[in-house]
């Protein structure tokens, strides 16, 4: 089935050089799709950053150019659709399309949805931001079943949200006046529940910081060190730290920093930008050669109902080419 999957992101990499992004329709506001049903519906803005594995207390900028020893796109796979060996270098990565839905979808949709062109799956595995808290079908043996299938993983953490967040319904989850610590108390939790899932070392773990106003100094200055500091410890644990965020605050924002030479920044950018054609590359508030290669995912739509082997999810589109989970 993986043959089968890595093949169709061999045909999406030569049809995605004649994908133009529209940059007249931007979109600033995104969401965790939930199944239908689901009572519990929550507005985001995900994104993802920066290079590869590293000691807690290095940390190279998100740059231009051959990509450093130990990021996502050194010694990673050289075309699309194909993944990377594993290793302490580099982390499965993964060329295709992916769905995220809030809640994970029980495994015999999984497998119907295997009629579909998808071949990775977002899931919220923890953080106390999570629209869907309560995962009805989410386990280590869920994990198992979905990855024997030939699915990839894409595992996100909602954590405490900026203080200027823009969803209401984050702002009781905003971070405190002790932003580092914060952060680091909350990256370590993310390490810990992703080795509670049996998703192993060199994978990445992708935070979601919803859309916040990160023009207000006071406000950007916090969510960037909880930000940083949820990255270093992710890394020090050897896990890959992602971003996700609204191209138009968090993502333009996590640039910003890596224009100034900040460090601590995330290792993949997970962009969202709706009512476009899916781009990888043409993305406006990021550096073209920044967060290069392999370590981007462009959330192209959000909140759309397709249906597939008879089962029906409320889904957000991606087109990926970034690392994926390894399970253990």
């Amino acid at each position: 089935m993986r043959h089968r999957k890595m093949l169709l992101g061999t045909v999406l990499a030569l049809a995605a050089g004649t994908l133009a992004m529209d940059t007249t329709t931007p979109a600033d506001a995104d969401a965790d799709a939930v199944v239908v049903g689901a009572a519990d519906v929550g507005l985001a803005d995900v994104g993802l950053a920066d290079v590869g594995l590293a000691d807690a207390g290095s940390a190279a900028a998100p740059g231009a150019g051959s990509p450093a020893a130990g990021s996502p796109g050194a010694g990673a796979a050289a075309r699309p659709g194909a993944t990377a060996g594993r290793n302490h270098a580099a982390p499965d990565t993964f060329y295709g399309r992916a769905f995220d839905t809030c809640q994970a979808p029980a495994v015999d949709t999984m497998r119907r949805w295997l009629a579909s062109d998808y071949g990775a799956v977002g899931v919220y595995f923890g953080g106390r931001g999570r629209a869907c808290a309560d995962q009805k079908h989410l386990s280590r043996e869920w994990l198992g079943s979905v990855d024997d299938m030939g699915w990839r993983v894409l595992p996100l953490y909602v954590g405490s949200q900026s203080p200027c967040v823009m969803a209401k319904n984050k702002q009781h989850v905003r971070i405190g006046d002790k932003p580092w610590e914060q952060g680091t108390r909350e990256g370590a939790d993310a390490v810990n529940k992703a080795e509670e899932m049996g998703i192993a070392p060199e994978s990445p773990l992708y935070l979601d910081m919803e859309a916040y106003r990160y023009k207000q100094q006071d406000c950007a200055k916090t969510t960037l060190s909880f930000v940083r500091a949820w990255n270093r410890e992710v890394r020090r644990h050897n896990y890959v730290p992602g971003f996700y965020s609204s191209a138009n605050s968090g993502v333009t924002h996590m640039d910003e920093a890596r224009r100034e030479g900040v460090q601590d920044l995330p290792a993949v950018m997970w962009f969202a930008r709706w009512h476009t054609t899916p781009d990888l590359n043409g993305e406006p508030a990021l550096g073209r050669d920044a967060w290069q290669p392999h370590s981007r995912i462009h959330q192209y739509a959000g909140n759309v109902t397709e249906r597939h082997g008879g089962r029906t999810i409320t889904i957000d589109r991606n087109l990926v080419d970034a690392p994926v989970a390894t399970l253990g």
